[in-house]
């Protein structure tokens, strides 16, 4: 079991918006980082757990949960003119971005702010905490654990 850390800004899509989809389903489109898109590619595996982060809003920080629950797969928004997704290098034959689905498992009881993760000595070696810009991030056994417990989420993983 692996587990990931997703970052999306909540007014675009948020932990509610993912759990609003059919079957609280949703795809996970519009990655245009090299480093996360090989992440989603190579690393990432049905059945993980993914932290759904909120970011780039008031207060940032862990939302809820999700797991995976597809291969990777091309990202239709790249082919899409109309898409601020759009890559006009992209093709049918080779396309350069993949996307997921993620499905919403719940919210975190108590919503785990930046702030919070940044003084908690357990989660030092976050890939958050050291290098907060990526889209997609690992995150360890230890680490999900902390935070479940930290949220006072009743998740089995």
């Amino acid at each position: 079991m692996q587990y990931w850390l997703f970052k999306s800004e909540p007014d675009e899509y948020s932990i509610d918006s993912l759990k609003a989809e059919k079957n609280s389903i949703g795809r996970w489109d519009g990655i245009r980082n090299y480093q996360a898109r090989n992440l989603i590619r190579d690393d990432i595996k049905v059945g993980n757990g993914v932290l759904f982060y909120h970011s780039s809003c008031k207060t940032v920080g862990i939302a809820g949960f999700a797991s995976v629950v597809s291969e990777p797969y091309p990202d239709p928004l790249q082919f899409d003119p109309e898409s601020k997704y759009f890559d006009s290098k992209a093709t049918q034959d080779k396309p350069r971005w993949v996307s997921i689905d993620i499905k919403y498992e719940s919210h975190a009881k108590s919503f785990l702010p930046l702030t919070t993760i940044k003084a908690t000595p357990a989660l030092d070696d976050m890939v958050l905490v050291k290098r907060s810009r990526l889209s997609i991030q690992p995150v360890s056994k230890d680490q999900w654990a902390f935070i479940v417990n930290a949220t006072k989420t009743d998740l089995q993983r």
